[in-house]
């Protein structure tokens, strides 16, 4: 896992999708660009944040484009660590991950949430276009 990010780390790629409200743009950016992740505030090896709706037996992962947009989420709590992840390391924790998930929110608190079923984002980050990357 990524070492914990910076606190003032942002996805320009990320919020301009969300801003739009644009899947493939979502997508994109996902691709290409990290994306801020909350981890748990405990002492040892960090670990992904997720959250549970009461009820359920599932839980969803959410997503950020900057940490400024995590904390407004939980602005009563002191401690806000996060991790950049590639898409690399995003598709790899879905991966092993995606039984227990019922769902991904890209900054859940605003100013421009989006929801997605955890299948179509990892499907979004296997995407191959065929296309070779420039140098």
């Amino acid at each position: 896992m990524t070492e914990p990010a910076p606190a003032a780390l942002s996805c320009d790629l990320l919020a301009k999708a969300l801003e739009a409200k644009d899947a493939a743009a979502v997508a994109f950016a996902l691709r290409n660009d990290r994306i801020v992740v909350p981890l748990l505030a405990v002492d040892g090896p960090p670990a992904v944040r997720v959250f549970r709706r009461d009820g359920s037996d599932r839980y969803m992962l959410l997503l950020f484009s900057s940490t400024a947009n995590y904390v407004a989420m939980l602005p009563s709590e002191d401690d806000h660590r996060v991790v950049a992840y590639d898409a690399t390391e995003l598709r790899t924790y879905l991966t092993e991950s995606i039984g227990v998930l019922e769902s991904v929110w890209f900054d859940v608190a605003g100013p421009h949430p989006m929801q997605a079923d955890p299948a179509d984002i990892l499907a979004a980050l296997s995407f191959d276009s065929g296309v070779a990357p420039r140098d």
